[in-house]
């Protein structure tokens, strides 16, 4: 499951108001392209924006391991242009950098589509964070920004980029034209990945050592990005990171007939369980794996032909999910995703999250049938992202514009175009890219109590891939949490140690 639209975040720098400067040099070219762009605009293009400022610098300084990490801020636009060469779009980006000799790079992006990367930025990677997406976390606390121990700006410069329709990040033309060239997966993969070579072009990093980080959504586009980088743009990555990825979206298709949709549910929802016990433990997690994929799968395709197996398997399912035995055994141990999160906190009147089942809050429908009301993660998580962000690029960094922020775009998800392509998935393209590149790495990230873009498929679509070398090239990590599993501080450090590993192959 990806992203469904909701508002979003934001959050008050504390404590760096270094002063910002705006940099004309290196963008006034830009300006003045999309001024004269303006001019020339077809009936179709919307001229009446009026334009987003220069890119803007600041320098900063954090904290990192009891070290003082210094680095500079960029707020900036790239052109989006057509194939005929006119503007049509503009991408804005948040880099960090930092100086020294031979810095690697890494591009950011999030899902949705409709998610703006502020969730990456200000939740997981980025040198400053605000708190939002756990328990206890309410979406009218303030939205402070404190240094991340979870960052990855030590060993890697970051470009944060935001896709058309989210962050401030804009179409340039009508709606009709905006869906074939922004809104679909392929015009998608395509204009971003340009971006990408566009960013290391403008400050002249095409030969840095180069890595593509997406969550969610984000992880779909990240094979695909990567492959066309590689095959149509002449850019290579050396290593990619999939967080909670949307990687192979059909696995999940025909559970009348397929195992593979319950294969899916059953790990993430025991894991919730455990957690809740304070027994999750890898150990704990790997016999949960190997009963999904063992006897649990073989006793579905059996079917009614074992009642002893069947039963055998209710039982078992019960045990390790801590479910109601008459529920398990009415949905034939087969546990749909939003019956199970109504089902669990029925009693005390609460919802849990697909993004993270131990999320929780009240339901403000209990009686419904159905769920009528958002999922409690997404309904929380606008107001702390959309603030942060928005103050510190406005106020701190000192690019000074009064557009609208989307951290969590809904118009976008109401116009986007998937059709047969997004069923293809990425699988394709992300075992191509591997076996063209025989360097190249993939870390693929998930939390174990993620019901939106569960762990166990990657586990069993990376199970179904050709060694091609080495087989730890491609390679599942787990830890506890939801969606966004590095809102815990220790599975943030463990994927901040696992990145770090990889980074330090090359």
């Amino acid at each position: 499951m990806i992203f469904s639209p909701a508002p979003l975040e934001a959050a008050v720098q504390s404590g760096q108001d270094a002063s910002a400067h705006v940099d004309a040099k290196t963008t006034g070219g830009d300006a003045k392209a999309a001024a004269a762009d303006a001019k020339t605009a077809t009936p179709g293009m919307m001229t009446t924006l009026p334009p987003l400022p220069a890119d803007a610098h600041v320098e900063q300084t954090i904290q990192l391991n009891g070290k003082a990490l210094h680095y500079t801020v960029t707020v900036g636009t790239l052109p989006v242009r057509d194939s005929k060469g006119v503007l049509s779009g503009e991408v804005v980006y948040t880099a960090y950098t930092v100086e020294g000799k031979d810095r690697p790079v890494t591009f950011a992006v999030n899902g949705g589509p409709g998610a703006s990367s502020v969730y990456l930025n200000l939740g997981a990677i980025g040198p400053k964070r605000v708190a939002f997406g756990a328990q206890g976390n309410s979406p009218s606390d303030p939205a402070t920004l404190n240094d991340n121990p979870g960052t990855w700006l030590d060993f890697t410069d970051l470009v944060f980029i935001d896709p058309i329709g989210t962050g401030f990040s804009r179409s340039l033309v009508a709606e009709g034209d905006a869906k074939k060239l922004f809104f679909t997966p392929t015009a998608d993969v395509n204009y971003l990945s340009r971006n990408i070579y566009d960013w290391l072009v403008k400050y002249g990093r095409l030969g840095s050592r180069k890595y593509f980080v997406g969550e969610s959504y984000g992880g779909f586009r990240g094979p695909r990005m990567t492959h066309y980088l590689q095959t149509q743009l002449g850019v290579a990555m050396s290593g990619v990171v999939l967080v909670s990825p949307y990687l192979n979206p059909a696995v999940d298709e025909h559970p009348d007939l397929s195992p593979l949709p319950w294969m899916m549910t059953l790990p993430s929802i025991a894991a919730a369980h455990l957690e809740r016990e304070h027994k999750l433990t890898p150990e704990a997690m790997a016999e949960v794996i190997s009963y999904t994929d063992g006897e649990y799968v073989a006793t579905l395709m059996k079917g009614k032909s074992d009642p002893a197996a069947t039963e055998k398997m209710l039982a078992h399912v019960t045990e390790i999910t801590g479910l109601d035995p008459v529920y398990v055994r009415r949905s034939g141990g087969r546990l749909e995703t939003q019956s199970y999160l109504r089902e669990v906190f029925r009693s005390d009147g609460k919802l849990g999250s697909r993004y993270d089942p131990n999320l929780v809050s009240y339901d403000p429908f209990p009686w419904d049938p159905d769920q009528r009301s958002n999922d409690p993660l997404l309904e929380s998580i606008i107001a702390p992202t959309t603030t942060a962000m928005v103050d510190f690029v406005t106020r701190v960094v000192g690019w000074k514009t009064d557009a609208r922020y989307y951290a969590l775009s809904g118009d976008v998800g109401s116009q986007w175009e998937s059709g047969e392509d997004l069923n293809k998935g990425s699988v394709e393209q992300l075992r191509e890219s591997v076996a063209a590149d025989q360097k190249m790495r993939v870390l693929i990230a998930h939390g174990w109590g993620d019901l939106s873009c569960p762990f166990m498929g990657s586990v069993l679509t990376v199970n179904q891939m050709p060694a091609m070398g080495d087989p730890g090239r491609v390679s599942v990590h787990e830890y506890p949490g939801g969606h966004m599993f590095y809102n815990r501080p220790e599975s943030q450090l463990m994927l901040r140690k696992d990145v770090m590993e990889m980074v330090n192959l090359h």
